[in-house]
């Protein structure tokens, strides 16, 4: 359970999920904040989990990103215990501008050996950081 101030565990990994659809959409949170009538600021709010998502924007959202609603959240077996760990991974690359890049074209590179190659890379640098 989340603290006063602080996201809940599962609006968090909504955002997160949220992001990243929107980054491998070629997405800016601008223009998703246009087609969904909202500002851009409410739009990292909600990638955040800094403000929660009501379920009929949630929809829109799912209708503007071409995906659907389950899409945003952890698997209900998940979502009893605890959420997915690698859900923390996902939000902190999403929360950059860099990461969100990097995590919409990383699916892109079709190469298998190529995309373990860029892994390996980004785990070194980040040992080294």
């Amino acid at each position: 359970m989340a603290r006063i101030g602080e996201p809940e565990e599962v609006d968090a990994y909504v955002g997160a999920r949220i992001s990243l659809r929107r980054s491998a959409m070629g997405l800016s949170q601008t223009a998703l904040a246009q087609q969904l009538g909202i500002s851009f600021q409410q739009v990292q709010k909600y990638e955040t989990g800094q403000n929660r998502i009501s379920a009929s924007r949630l929809h829109r959202v799912a209708t503007v990103l071409a995906t659907s609603v389950e899409a945003f959240f952890p698997p209900v077996e998940t979502a009893r215990e605890t959420v997915d760990p690698g859900w923390e991974a996902l939000r902190r690359i999403t929360a950059t501008a860099d990461g969100r890049a990097v995590a919409g074209a990383f699916p892109l590179i079709e190469d298998r050996d190529l995309r373990k190659a860029v892994a390996r890379v980004v785990r070194a640098l980040a040992r080294d950081g």
